[in-house]
């Protein structure tokens, strides 16, 4: 392992505490792997733990989080954390800027990928002269609205406003959101990474470049692939498998999206009064009501317009054509010329 990390290029990874983004990730130092560079991954004992996957060129390095008394270890991220202590764990976080920093003198990485919710780190990397590159697990259109909200570099044409309802931070004195985007973009190089296709949000794409003042770099979906045993073995396969094709409607949040009771309930009875049955593969966007909550026939109204009537045949269609065009995609973006100029060390400085 010595040798390899010496004769390769050497990227230390630090994603959010999230386990969705340090997924994608690992995803991406997979990838980055065969393209002769070698990874170290950092994040905290709770998180690598449920990493199973033990890349022969992806090192683990753990981070240590102060210890406080409302947040244990087994609390050191996302994965089970109760809503009230999410605002704790970004604090803990924001707190082990010194311990990263001894990671970084330690291991003297080339280069850094860095999520944004840590802007303190790409400033440590900087002061050892460590460039840093931005790595955002999300698509661009999200990161084009913080942007929007801020208007770093002048108004979007785009409409990115419609259906704001209000201002969410994590309730207490941290840096918000924007903030923390924005002293990322300050401090890191002219590369940004999302985690995209063209062929999905162009637009939005070109739209964050101009907002984020950066170039980027798609590196695709990042879908985690099973072998061939995992495949078998997996219980919602095996389940899948006994259904008709176009008869299950996927319906997932992330780990930080915190739903009430209620909210359940209205989304449940809402697919349930939909009756859908077939032609499912599309992603929803269900209006709330002004007081900001789901409303039953409102999910149902959607979902059967958009997978079931011939109103959304149009969207169905349109499915149809992205899914056979991203296939196999995924790769040659990050095989394109211009991406292989750009994870130049050279550039990335």
């Amino acid at each position: 392992m010595e040798t390899s990390s010496k004769s390769n290029i050497r990227v230390l990874m630090f994603p959010w505490l999230a386990y969705s983004h340090i997924h994608a990730f690992l995803e991406l130092a997979k990838k980055l792997s065969k393209r002769n560079f070698y990874i170290y991954l950092c994040s905290t004992p709770a998180n690598l733990a449920y990493i199973k996957e033990k890349e022969p060129s992806v090192e683990f390095v753990e981070l240590h989080l102060p210890s406080l008394p409302e947040l244990p270890p087994h609390y050191h991220t996302t994965k089970g954390l109760p809503r009230h202590l999410l605002s704790n764990l970004m604090k803990a976080l924001d707190m082990s800027s010194c311990s990263f920093s001894g990671i970084l003198t330690a291991l003297k990485p080339d280069l850094l990928i860095s999520d944004f919710l840590q802007p303190w780190a790409p400033a440590k990397a900087l002061s050892l002269k460590i460039p840093t590159v931005l790595f955002m697990v999300s698509a661009a259109m999200p990161y084009c609205f913080l942007l929007d909200l801020v208007k770093i570099s002048g108004s979007t044409a785009l409409p990115l406003r419609s259906n704001y309802p209000h201002e969410y931070d994590y309730e207490n004195d941290n840096l918000t959101l924007q903030d923390r985007l924005l002293q990322c973009l300050e401090g890191s190089s002219n590369l940004m990474l999302i985690r995209s296709l063209r062929e999905l949000e162009g637009k939005y794409v070109d739209e964050l470049s101009v907002l984020a003042m950066k170039k980027i770099v798609l590196v695709g979906p990042l879908v985690q692939e099973l072998s061939e045993e995992e495949n078998e073995k997996t219980e919602i396969i095996e389940w899948l498998n006994k259904k008709d094709p176009c008869s299950v409607l996927f319906v997932s949040f992330g780990s930080e999206c915190y739903l009430s009771r209620e909210d359940r309930e209205e989304l449940a009875h809402g697919l349930l009064l939909s009756n859908l049955l077939q032609e499912v593969g599309v992603a929803l966007e269900i209006k709330r009501e002004q007081n900001g909550k789901l409303g039953r026939e409102e999910v149902a109204k959607v979902v059967r317009e958009v997978v079931v009537e011939e109103t959304g045949e149009q969207v169905r269609r349109k499915v149809r054509e992205l899914r056979e065009r991203i296939r196999g995609k995924e790769d040659e973006d990050m095989d394109e010329p211009a991406a292989s100029q750009a994870l130049d060390l050279n550039k990335a400085k």
